[in-house]
């Protein structure tokens, strides 16, 4: 880039858990990321409130500072406390006549957004001059529900991180969910519907990756009988992470709403075969049977009959690997997402 101006990007914090942290963390090693000179200003972090509110005055002085110094500002915004967070920030863009990128990661089981904040929205919308969104879904409900411009409006899905290929990895006969623990994911449901199948494959076992209601599963898991089929590993990352994926034979995340999980880009990037819920940015490009399986939320009948087929049915198994593998190297790679991220900021930048 010729520009030596800087691009400002605003969001949650790198040490913070969760998808806008894991997408901008993928960014930063790509030369995309040097050539845009890109700073990313870290707003929130997980500690306790006054931690938080010194963290945000920080990232608030640092945007000052380099505001001057930007060519485009680029702010990554969720839930309506994200969104409040990201206000002032929009606010000082907007009289220094920077461009805005808004990146919308929220998600809503009935809506893209709460009906109670739509003011707050419409007006952080209307500060942008593109909104990307991570579904087309997402897309046609901003238009409807805030009357947003569609020229304005961008689909970019998440990226699948790059994952090294490792041969002579022992696979074992696991179903793994990663995830929050939470109503919104569906896990009960998940352990519901295994607890149906797992007298028929008691060699199977169902792996739980995440925090949250961890007590509340074990507890759900040994009314059902199935407490030595079920174990639930708490938060991981790393090299924890990755030999989970890797040892994995079956991914299944069974949400009521997403934006773009990025467990199912997880799964992908490691070769798994998926099973989840058409929700969010999944009807986007899902075909079930040929490249995932779907089941509707809630339907714990029909997600057993999902986990008896990818088990025992060879072919489709492997017919849904290699579909990930396919989403992994091409229209969801880093490459891919970048090539058309810096397509976006070209735009704006001179």
């Amino acid at each position: 880039m010729k520009n030596n101006k800087r691009v400002l990007v605003v969001a949650t914090s790198s040490k913070t858990r969760g998808g806008i942290t894991a997408v901008i963390n993928s960014y930063k090693t790509t030369k995309f990321w040097k050539d845009f000179n890109c700073v990313w200003i870290e707003t929130h972090i997980d500690k306790s409130h006054i931690d938080k509110i010194i963290y945000f005055a920080r990232s608030l002085v640092k945007f000052i500072v380099l505001l001057p110094t930007a060519s485009l500002v680029h702010i990554h915004l969720s839930a309506p406390t994200s969104a409040k967070r990201k206000y002032p920030f929009l606010v000082l863009a907007k009289l220094f006549k920077i461009p805005i990128i808004i990146h919308f990661h929220a998600f809503s089981a009935e809506s893209s957004i709460d009906k109670n904040y739509f003011k707050l929205y419409d007006r952080i919308f209307n500060m942008a001059n593109t909104i990307i969104v991570l579904s087309e879904s997402w897309k046609k409900g901003i238009k409807k529900d805030l009357k947003i411009d569609a020229i304005t409006i961008k689909v970019l899905y998440n990226p699948c991180p790059k994952i090294i290929p490792k041969n002579n990895i022992l696979k074992t006969n696991t179903i793994l969910y990663a995830g929050t623990l939470e109503s919104r994911k569906g896990y009960r449901d998940l352990i519901n519907a295994f607890a149906n199948i797992a007298k028929l494959y008691p060699e199977w076992k169902l792996v739980l990756a995440g925090n949250g209601e961890i007590n509340e599963g074990i507890e759900l898991s040994k009314e059902l009988q199935i407490g030595n089929q079920v174990v639930f590993k708490g938060w991981v990352s790393g090299i924890e992470k990755e030999q989970l994926f890797r040892e994995a034979n079956v991914f299944c995340l069974p949400s009521y709403a997403e934006g773009f999980p990025m467990a199912v880009l997880d799964a992908w990037a490691y070769g798994l075969p998926v099973i989840t819920t058409p929700v969010g940015g999944i009807p986007d490009i899902a075909i079930d049977g040929s490249n995932m399986l779907l089941f509707n939320p809630g339907d714990i009948q029909s997600l057993s009959e999902k986990l008896k087929i990818i088990i025992s049915a060879q072919l489709i198994k492997d017919t849904i690997s290699n579909a990930s593998v396919e989403f992994s190297l091409n229209q969801f790679s880093l490459d891919s997402i970048t090539s058309q991220l810096n397509t976006i900021y070209q735009k704006y930048i001179i």
